[in-house]
């Protein structure tokens, strides 16, 4: 499978919840051992995902373990190589030693870094580039980090996200960018609120991002048909692709009656990679 388009978060203590998460239309699925998790079930919800088993087909499996240098991340890592586990989702990241740390705790399994959550997490984005990580991706979240800062609230009076984390949500995709993995967008905490879902993926998509964390089932339809290029996306960056092929010593090239260039290449191959 090429990067998902959606993540969805599930609670690990609740095996009805990851019944449904399981059969959704989510490209990655991500256990929950950390918030949404009440510290009494933490060591019932690991031992659900180790009764997980093995399995064919369906989304990939993520489990986002509990921050490091805790008791209960130590815990967590014995889940990892049991279930059928494709990777890890390090929550409160603050720089590349942080996924060292891990890696080299867990061998080469892809790991998810959550890298806005802390205060300190804001300038280490440039630590994330490093040819030898297991590395896979990188996404922000406000809620946390709006906690860390004491805020009372991560929104301007008009309901826009104000301006540290709209910082915060450009820092990661540049820093996912830098280190050549994937930038996945935040949550869209209002599950109901569908058009406003579409509007904020489709706008992710528009800067960048290549996938959106999710926190309902319902969200997930929305966000993957934001995420897949448009058969006119399609069409137009096979074109791109076709006339450089034809003319590979071409600097600028005229498509459909536009000028494009090199740089127009470069987007055009990722559009195709993606509708791959």
């Amino acid at each position: 499978m090429s990067e998902p388009r959606s993540w969805l978060f599930v609670p690990a203590d609740s095996e009805k919840k990851i019944g449904k998460a399981i059969e959704s239309e989510a490209d990655a699925v991500i256990f929950d051992l950390e918030d949404s998790v009440a510290p009494a079930q933490k060591s019932a919800a690991r031992q659900i995902l180790k009764d997980l088993g093995k399995r064919s087909g369906g989304p990939q499996w993520w489990v986002r373990i509990n921050p490091l240098r805790t008791d209960e991340h130590r815990k967590d890592l014995d889940v990892i190589g049991i279930a059928d586990i494709h990777g890890i989702v390090l929550p409160k990241a603050e720089g590349g030693a942080d996924v060292a740390e891990l890696a080299h705790r867990t061998g080469n399994i892809p790991i998810h870094a959550i890298v806005t959550e802390t205060a300190a997490s804001l300038f280490g984005m440039l630590s994330y580039r490093d040819p030898k990580s297991s590395l896979a991706a990188m996404s922000w979240g406000a809620e946390d980090l709006s906690a860390a800062l004491g805020a009372s609230s991560k929104y301007d009076a008009d309901g826009t996200l104000s301006y540290t984390y709209k910082l915060a949500r450009s820092l990661c995709l540049a820093g996912a960018v830098a280190a050549g993995v994937q930038p996945v967008d935040g949550v869209f905490s209002d599950f109901r609120d569908d058009a406003g879902l579409l509007a904020e993926a489709q706008a992710a998509a528009r800067e960048g991002f290549t996938g959106k964390l999710a926190i309902h089932p319902a969200q997930v339809g929305v966000i993957n048909a934001a995420f897949t290029p448009t058969a006119d996306e399609v069409s137009h960056a096979r074109a791109i692709v076709d006339a450089f092929d034809a003319d590979p010593d071409a600097g600028v090239l005229s498509i459909s009656g536009r000028m494009v260039d090199r740089p127009h290449l470069v987007q055009a191959r990722r559009v195709l990679d993606r509708a791959r």
